[in-house]
């Protein structure tokens, strides 16, 4: 993914509200979250099935050259064999954004990543375990970052990819008038289910800052397509 520097006297902020979901709006944010743990436990599986499958042909002497081919462990290899099985492994999967997917391959990715450098002495910090199957009881999440994402200008309602248009709990004022006013670019939403039952959306977004408020500068963030009408799938 192409990326971009946030420039001088700008910085990255969150901005979270809780959703009114109708019950309808509720079933698809749980589907997302659902593609989302699919594509997750679908692809570690078959990362774990040709890991094995080596382990295997080693034992019986097969020479290097004639072990099963590695499968790749970043995001855009993960996504190219997902996409290779999604027609047979999720049927279903035209029903969610792309970006449901992309968020369960993304930390798949961020995991394998994560215990292979720790298993090789290059993570700092505690040792890494090897990634898990999801069950239905894991944290529900679903990045969006490309898509139309925005505040509504009646301040109590936003719009996702695939999910439209849906109703916060709080006003968005406050994010709302800095888009507007061209000082704050929405990067991305994190729709989210917590603990107590409740669903939110958190924002990131890039704010211009006021003169003379200290800032973190130079962080690079992803380039990406926010309300430009192309629809996520």
């Amino acid at each position: 993914m192409a990326r971009f520097e946030v420039p001088d006297g700008w910085v990255v902020q969150a901005y979270r509200y809780a959703l009114d979901p109708t019950p309808v709006q509720e079933r698809r944010f749980w589907s997302h979250a659902g593609g989302a743990r699919k594509a997750h436990n679908t692809m570690l599986g078959l990362v774990r099935a040709v890991m094995d499958q080596r382990v295997a042909e080693r034992s019986y002497a097969v020479p290097e050259e004639g072990l099963t081919p590695t499968l790749g462990w970043f995001l855009p290899a993960l996504r190219r064999e997902w996409n290779a099985r999604k027609d047979s492994v999720a049927p279903w999967w035209g029903e969610n954004s792309k970006e449901a997917y992309s968020t369960g391959l993304d930390a798949l990715a961020r995991g394998l990543d994560a215990w292979s450098k720790s298993r090789r002495g290059q993570r700092a910090g505690r040792a890494v375990g090897f990634p898990r199957f999801k069950s239905k009881r894991s944290h529900a999440s679903v990045r969006f970052t490309t898509g139309t994402i925005r505040v509504e200008p009646d301040r109590h309602h936003v719009t996702l990819p695939r999910l439209g248009r849906l109703k916060t709990h709080e006003s968005t004022r406050k994010l709302a008038r800095r888009v507007e006013a061209g000082t704050a670019r929405i990067l991305s939403a994190t729709l989210a289910h917590d603990s107590a039952g409740r669903w939110h959306v958190s924002f990131q977004a890039v704010l211009q800052r006021a003169a003379g408020v200290p800032g973190h500068v130079g962080r690079r963030e992803p380039v990406v397509g926010v309300d430009v009408g192309v629809k996520a799938r």
